[in-house]
């Protein structure tokens, strides 16, 4: 591919989008890698290391994108991509033992929690779940006291969590992971490698919902994890041709695609973001606020600390009014929206907006009135336009 590791490491993150994973600079050669449509490939003998051999173990339209992300989050191993953000999940949960302990934060994307909680039910793993933002707590949780308590198999981070936007300490719980024997995954698909890389702040590996900020225009469903770790990304590799949960050649070129600006999109959302998180913070509707970026966030040092920005979603609790409960207000100023979409997902070009509990498998811990804001790049005036006249429906 274009970008040799010695030559992408000396690159910004904001190049390696646009350059990393283009086809090799021959004459007439395409300047984009092409669609490959093929279920198998020609070959006698058997297979070796670098044989492509049949459409569940490979194929050259996912390698591009492969690469970038893995050069985008410091790796000098290609990512694996994934057939959805859940199926890298599945993956990366599988390197926990039988019977191995998990932690994961309390607050957690719902289908991880979900798929964990499951795991658990069924006495494949223990589950302890922990304030992420609690150092303390973390590293409680990962080595407790007494004869008869096991250490953890593997720690889970987000950070930014999702929905409640809580930061971890990443390297010091990083360091009580490892000390404690357990590997370290981390969900970086709220931050982006572009603002936050952690396999340089101690994880082993880092999973993206490729559907959110990679893609970028909420076209496909994929998702992805890298490390460094050659022997991790055999059996992460081995289990995703084993289960089959493989990506479609036409999903991949499509994130790829997508991938090229997100630079630019991540950089205009995040700048509405703030601004929009100030003038939210001083609206008599809002009971609360979490965006990292707010000096009076809880998480603001840290955030400052290990991320490059603060993202581009806002948690609002909306207070009571008029007769009406803080759920019920929150319903109200999401049905008031014209230019917000009250839909599920978040990291497109497209800004969206929902109140997290209407979803059954949202943790009982989620505030009911909370609502979740993926800032995405329209003009920022407009949105807040929008965002104003729906709150003003609650009145004083």
């Amino acid at each position: 591919m274009s970008l040799s590791e010695h030559h992408a490491a000396s690159l910004s993150p904001e190049t390696v989008v646009v350059a990393a994973g283009r086809p090799p600079r021959e004459r007439d050669q395409p300047v984009n890698p092409p669609i490959t449509l093929s279920s198998t490939y020609f070959g006698t003998g058997p297979l070796g290391d670098g044989d492509r051999g049949y459409g569940r173990y490979s194929n050259p339209t996912w390698d591009p994108f492969e690469e970038a992300l893995g050069q985008l989050e410091g790796s000098a191993l290609p990512g694996l991509l994934y057939a959805s953000g859940l199926a890298a999940v599945s993956s990366a949960l599988s390197l926990i033992p039988a019977g191995g302990v998990l932690v994961m934060p309390d607050h957690s994307y719902s289908g991880s929690l979900v798929m964990a909680s499951e795991l658990a039910q069924k006495g494949f793993i223990e589950l302890r779940t922990v304030d992420i933002a609690d150092t303390e707590a973390v590293q409680a949780a990962l080595a407790p006291t007494g004869p008869s308590a096991r250490a953890a198999a593997m720690l889970w981070l987000e950070s930014p969590t999702n929905p409640m936007l809580g930061i971890a300490d990443m390297v010091a719980v990083a360091e009580a992971a490892h000390a404690a024997g357990a590997i370290v995954v981390t969900d970086n698909t709220f931050s982006t490698p572009l603002v936050q890389q952690p396999l340089r702040l101690g994880s082993d590996v880092v999973l993206h919902s490729v559907t959110k900020y990679l893609a970028g225009h909420s076209d496909v469903v994929l998702g992805a994890l890298v490390t460094s770790n050659p022997d991790i990304r055999s059996a992460l590799l081995h289990h995703r041709i084993i289960h089959g949960a493989i990506a479609g050649p036409f999903e991949a070129w499509l994130a790829l695609r997508g991938l090229r600006t997100l630079a630019l999109r991540v950089e205009r959302s995040q700048s509405s973001t703030m601004l929009l998180a100030e003038r939210l913070a001083a609206h008599p509707a809002i009971e609360s606020i979490r965006f990292p970026g707010l000096p009076s966030d809880p998480g603001h040092a840290r955030a400052k600390a290990q991320m490059k920005g603060f993202g581009s979603i806002i948690c609002i609790q909306v207070a009571p009014a008029a007769g009406l409960g803080g759920a019920d207000a929150a319903d109200k100023v999401v049905e008031a929206l014209e230019l917000w979409l009250p839909a599920t997902s978040l990291g497109g070009v497209e800004s969206l907006i929902e109140r997290r509990r209407r979803h059954a498998a949202e943790p009982a811990s989620v505030p009911e009135n909370l609502v979740r804001l993926s800032v995405g790049v329209e003009n920022v005036e407009d949105l807040w336009a929008d965002l104003k006249q729906a709150l003003d429906t609650l009145g004083g």
